[in-house]
């Protein structure tokens, strides 16, 4: 009989859990948690983007994503701003709060990798890092 370890999506779950708790214990003080910082993540790649498109990148329900909009903004690490060509609009954007706050949480997040990743070499976490890209994103490719 195969022991629960022997699957690998068991522990990716696992591992995937784990993660989310020690992130979620780093953002505590904040107030934020792991979904908030990566609403955060991915707005500092952009110059803003619009609700519909955090939730389809995110994967996240849209009526999750107006949440955890609404609780960044209370914060000020975003804001909503007119979408160009469309009045009806919002375009979400970091501000230079949120842009401050996601330098630290950035730190929590190496922390984190650290805890979760020490019994592996350096050589190792890049090559772990890179099978987990391939496997979030298979139609991109490698």
């Amino acid at each position: 009989m195969r022991g629960l370890h022997s699957d690998t999506g068991y522990l990716l779950y696992r591992i995937g859990l784990r993660s989310g708790q020690l992130f979620n214990a780093a953002l505590q003080e904040s107030g934020l948690r792991l979904r908030h910082y990566a609403v955060l993540r991915y707005l500092a790649t952009t110059e803003g983007a619009l609700q519909r498109e955090l939730s389809e990148r995110l994967g996240y329900d849209p009526s999750a994503i107006v949440g955890l909009v609404d609780d960044l903004e209370r914060k000020e690490l975003v804001e909503r701003r007119p979408a160009p060509g469309d009045r009806r609009s919002r375009v979400v954007a970091l501000t230079r709060a949120g842009e401050a706050f996601l330098r630290d949480a950035d730190d929590a997040s190496r922390q984190v990798t650290d805890q979760l990743a020490g019994p592996l070499s350096p050589r190792e976490r890049e090559t772990l890092h890179d099978l987990l890209l391939r496997i979030a994103r298979p139609d991109e490719g490698a």
